[in-house]
This record gives structure tokens, C-alpha cells and sequence, in this order.
């Protein structure tokens, strides 16, 4: 979000009871917030116009805290958010010292019993509890604000399988909120907001316009929007007014666990690109880049149906359950009301992208519960995984480029990949990102200061450079050059050769002690040899040397096979330190059968 933020704007914040007070460290000037979204907050909370303003001024700092956070104390932390009541960043922490260390950089600190660890290894059982699908379940993940992991469960839609879920679920210390309702998914210019219509089907909503490597242009919307592969996409209906054509050559559309997330490609005459935000009626709002939006975010959204609409980020990455078999993880839940046909339409935090309208109630409501929520794919996974770029502008004002990020290093290697950290650049505005180069071509890009290079040879020296990035498109010089060389060998297979029987009802835990330095491979590869009469009640999670768990398989399916001998597996974009005590966790979710874990493997 571009902003302004001066001393008296802070002396109205701390009027208004945001906590802030005149000594307080202030952000950089910038410009106004956007109006639309200072009135959509506003309407949404029951707030004048001076006070939405300032939780937006607020709330963009929280996010400029967070980004500047030291990576010891991020790493200490178990989870943070936006606090509107104080007008601050606030971090979980577990020790009085690391309380201290989240003041001192300018936050708030909340002490919890849990770590991230313990909430991750929570989260992880109740995701392979979940399996396939549990009657009236809908809803799973951690919430950061209450240190723990919750479960949504919709009462009109349960059965005694329900109930068993629920008791093994408060087991494990889930915290369990009961509703009677769940979300749904919803089914010129390419503007965010504005309607699409794939083939004869009812419409859509443009997400957000973005170009490809060669300029081509396309934009984002939902992943249940453009399932059809290579389907015509118009913009009015009637099948007139072609737009392009969605889901090209059927790799451009998820609707699975990964996400809710497609592309549309834009191949006809007289279509243009706009970063501007259709607000309906609102001060018309102009993307200005990208960033992820935290607990405690206001964030409106843009659909042809419901319109302009706000409200509060309550959960991030939580998983639903649609039913019929559709569960999707890691998806952001809000407060915001959304009506059927916003599908695919934009999220914004302030003038950022942050999302791809997922689904939701189909109804605007008062003070909705956990199952009147509005959820949204981030937006980040979508770029990242066709390797797209956003279309921005509002930046001609902001010529001025980052500093040059400083430090920069190899913290690791592997036989295919280079780990890099950097000290943070600075920016009048505010640095958005940063792109890492393998001599002259971009390698990756990072929103922290951490990055890992792969799909690089073994036993070969690299040299690479980083450059920040702002919201306005400027870039940095180039850091000073960094050199690594990749480890000899195709990877660094460990093993674990020890049987352990497997029984029902009953979880085994196979470690693998590690002694070697840098990050692990990424993808990860996993071999199991397993012998058992029902692979259907297995569930396999591999878990890093910080207790970080990699879903291998899940549990479920309507009849038993067995599994003899060896399964493959590939965990990808996997980020893990390779030295420390890696375990392979099997789960026997069924009666009546017999097995053992012969051995495992895993490729680091």
C-alpha cells in the first residue's frame, strides 16, 4: 500500500485509540490512501472516514515492521498480526527475551505456550485426520491469535463419522467452533471486478491483469472458473464480445488442494490491460504491486456481483472443504460478504493485490460467524506458478529506486541448488520484493531476504547478484556479486533401515539423523517400503528438522489394496535445513489390518 504518514496523522491516530503515540518511530511520507478503500473499511467497521484512515495508515506500518523483522526473532516467533485496537504489529512468542527482541523492533508481543512447531505438528493431524473429507467439516487451520488450531464444523451436515473426527480432533487439543452454514464456491477493458464469461457458462469475475515472459497478455481469476480446457472466454454474453481463450492447453487452471487459481489469455483485438480496480462507483483504486495479507488485515475485494465490499483477515492459510471431494489448503478467510459471480475477482490490501476470490456465504450478513466467511487464493502462488507479472501503475510519482541490498551470501548448498540472505534494502515508498540473478538472467524472486536458487548443476561455480524492488517498478543496483559452487553428486541419499510394525488406530515415528550442512533439495524425494493390507488407512508425513511436516499421502478411499514393496514420493518447493533429525510419521486410520514399515529413505 502507498501511504502518507506524518506527525499529526499520528497524533490522530493515537486520538483515536490506535495506541500510537507521538514518539513513536513514523513510516516514510507517501501518498494518500486510496479512497475506495478508506470508505469500504469504513463501512465495514462502522468507522468515519478519519478513523479507517487511520487503521489503514496503521495497518500498512504493521506490514513495514513485519518486513523488517530481524530473521532470529521471525523464526522464534509462532505466528503475528495487525491489531487494530493498538494500531501494531503483534507477535506470538513463547520466551520473556524474545517478548523483549518484538519491542524493540517496534511490535507488540503476545507470550503463547505453543510453538510454530507445535501449531505446524497440530495442523499436520488434523490435515491427515481430515484425509478426503469429513461430513460437515469444512474448515481447518491455524489461528495465530489464539495460538491454536481450529476446526469448522457445519452441525446440519454431520453424521456419526463427524463425531468420531471430533473426538479424535480434541484430542490432539483442536479447538472446535460449530455453525450452521459453510461457504460455497461462486461461480473492453480486462479490470479487476468487472464480469468474464467462460464459454456459455454464467460469468465470472476478472481477477487481476498480468503479462507473461514475452508480454503476452492474460489475466488471474479462479481456478473453478477456467477448469475447461481451452475454452473460449467472452466479455458480455450471449457468446459475443471475445475476449481469449482460459486454461491454454489445459496447464493453466488448479481447483485442488494446491489452490483456486487460473489464467485466462488474452489473444483478441482491441482488449487492454488496465491495473485499474473496477471499485463500482468508489474513487477508482490503481494496483500498485502485490503483498500478503496477515491476521488482523482490512481487505476489500472487487466482484461483478456483491461489488466493493470489506472486511477483516481473520485466518490465513486454513484449509476448507466444499464437499464432493474438493478440499483446497492454504486459502485466506475474511469477514468480507460476497455474493455468487465475484468468483476469480481481486482482493486488495490498500492499493496491493493480495488475492483471487475463492468463495463464500452467497449472502451479505451482520457480523458474520466462521461460516459466513469470504475466502481468497493469494495471489503470490498464482504469479508465481505460471511465472507471471502483475500489471501496475499509479507509480509515475515514484522514480526513486531502492538501496542496494547489502551483505549478500551464501548460507548454503546443495548438489542442485544455492541458498542466498541479504540485509534489507530501503525505499522512500517501500520495498516490495527482491530479484535474484544467475550472472545476467533472474533466477527467482523473494519477498523476504532469504532465497534458494535450484535446478542448478552439481559441482559448478555460480555468480549471483540481488536487486530490490518497489511498488512503482523501480529497481535497485545491483548488490555485489556473490559467489557459491553447487556440491558434487546428484544428492545426498539417508536411509533408515529398521522395521516398525504398524497397527491400528496408531502412529510410528522413523527418524533419519542428518549431519550435513546448508538447505535440503528442493524437491525433496522420499522412497517407502511399506508392507500392509490396506494402503487406503496409511496416511505419511514427512517431517523436518524443525517439525515441519510434508503431507506425503493421505488417507481414505472406499476399498483396501495392499502395498507391497516401494513408493516414491515428491515433496516439491520444499524448504528445510538438511542437517538435524528428519522422521518419517505413518498413521493407521482403520480397523482390522496388519503391517510394518520396512524402510525409508529420503533424498536431501
Amino acid at each position: 500500500m502507498r501511504r502518507r504518514s506524518t506527525f499529526v496523522s499520528l497524533m490522530s491516530v493515537a486520538a483515536l485509540g490506535l495506541g500510537l503515540h507521538p514518539a513513536d518511530a513514523a513510516p516514510p511520507p507517501g501518498p494518500a490512501l486510496p479512497q475506495a478503500a478508506v470508505d469500504g473499511v469504513a463501512a465495514a467497521f462502522g468507522l468515519t472516514a478519519d478513523q479507517a484512515r487511520a487503521q489503514l495508515t496503521a495497518q500498512d506500518n504493521a506490514h513495514r515492521v513485519a518486513a523488517a523483522l530481524p530473521a532470529a526473532l521471525r523464526a522464534e516467533s509462532a505466528g503475528h498480526w495487525f491489531d487494530a485496537a493498538t494500531g501494531k504489529l503483534t507477535l506470538a512468542v513463547t520466551t520473556p527475551a524474545a517478548a523483549d527482541a518484538a519491542r524493540a523492533s517496534g511490535a507488540e508481543a503476545k507470550l503463547v505456550t505453543r510453538t510454530q512447531a507445535d501449531l505446524d505438528r497440530t495442523d499436520d493431524a488434523v490435515r491427515a485426520l481430515v484425509g478426503t473429507g469429513v461430513p460437515g467439516v469444512f474448515g481447518w487451520g491455524i489461528d495465530v491469535r489464539d495460538n491454536s488450531v481450529g476446526v469448522s464444523v457445519d452441525r446440519s451436515r454431520t453424521t456419526a463419522a463427524t463425531d468420531s473426527f471430533l473426538y479424535r480432533a480434541k484430542e490432539l487439543g483442536v479447538r472446535i467452533t460449530e455453525t450452521t452454514s459453510s461457504p460455497q464456491q461462486q461461480s473492453g477493458t480486462i479490470q479487476t471486478g468487472s464480469p468474464w464469461w467462460p464459454g456459455g457458462e454464467s460469468n465470472c469475475s476478472v481477477g487481476f491483469a498480468v503479462t507473461d515472459s514475452a508480454g503476452a497478455k492474460h489475466f488471474l481469476t479462479a481456478g473453478h472458473c477456467t477448469n475447461d480446457r481451452d475454452q473460449a472466454a467472452y466479455g458480455a454474453s450471449g457468446q459475443q464480445n471475445r475476449i481469449g481463450t482460459s486454461n491454454v492447453g489445459g496447464t493453466h487452471s488448479v481447483n485442488a488442494r494446491e489452490g483456486d487459481m487460473g489464467v485466462v489469455a488474452v489473444t483478441e483485438a482491441g482488449w487492454n490491460l488496465s491495473a485499474a480496480v473496477n471499485t463500482w462507483g468508489e474513487p477508482a483504486i490503481t494496483v500498485t504491486g502485490q503483498a500478503e495479507a496477515m491476521v488482523g488485515d482490512r481487505v476489500c475485494h472487487s466482484g461483478n456481483t456483491s461489488h466493493w465490499k470489506c472486511g477483516e483477515v481473520k485466518y490465513t492459510h486454513k484449509s476448507v472443504d466444499y464437499g464432493g471431494g474438493l478440499i483446497i489448503e492454504d486459502l485466506t478467510w475474511t469477514t468480507a460478504c460476497s455474493l455468487g459471480g465475484d468468483s476469480g475477482g481481486g482482493w486488495l490490501l490498500g492499493s496491493k493485490a493480495t488475492g483471487l476470490h475463492d468463495g463464500g456465504p452467497s449472502q451479505c450478513v451482520e457480523n458474520p460467524s466462521d461460516g459466513d466467511m469470504s475466502l481468497f487464493q493469494p495471489v503470490a502462488e498464482a504469479l508465481n506458478k505460471w511465472q507471471l507479472k502483475l500489471v501496475t501503475g499509479g507509480g509515475e510519482d515514484d522514480t526513486t529506486p531502492p538501496s542496494t541490498p547489502a551483505n549478500p551470501r551464501a548460507t548454503g548448498t546443495t548438489a542442485n541448488s544455492v541458498s542466498l540472505a541479504w540485509d534489507a534494502a530501503t525505499d522512500n515508498v517501500g520495498v516490495t520484493g527482491y530479484d535474484v540473478y544467475n550472472g545476467s538472467t533472474l533466477a527467482t524472486s523473494s519477498a523476504g531476504t532469504t532465497a534458494t536458487v535450484t535446478g542448478l548443476n552439481p559441482d559448478t561455480a555460480y555468480t549471483f547478484t540481488i536487486k530490490a524492488r518497489d511498488a512503482a517498478g523501480n529497481l535497485s543496483p545491483a548488490s555485489t556479486p556473490v559467489s557459491a559452487r553447487t556440491q558434487a553428486g546428484g544428492g545426498r541419499t539417508l536411509s533408515n533401515g529398521t522395521d516398525y510394525p504398524i497397527r491400528d488406530y496408531q502412529q510410528i515415528f522413523s527418524p533419519i539423523t542428518s549431519t550435513l550442512t546448508g538447505q535440503a533439495a528442493t524437491p525433496l524425494t522420499v522412497a517407502v517400503t511399506i508392507d500392509h493390507t490396506c494402503a487406503e488407512d496409511l496416511g505419511l508425513t514427512l517431517l523436518d528438522p524443525k517439525g515441519k511436516g510434508y503431507p506425503l499421502k493421505y488417507s481414505g478411499g472406499a476399498t483396501c489394496t495392499a502395498w507391497t514393496g516401494v513408493r516414491t514420493f515428491t515433496v516439491p518447493n520444499a524448504s528445510s535445513p538438511a542437517g538435524g533429525r528428519w522422521q518419517l510419521r505413518v498413521t493407521d486410520y482403520g480397523p482390522g489390518d496388519t503391517g510394518v514399515l520396512d524402510s525409508w529413505s529420503v533424498t536431501l
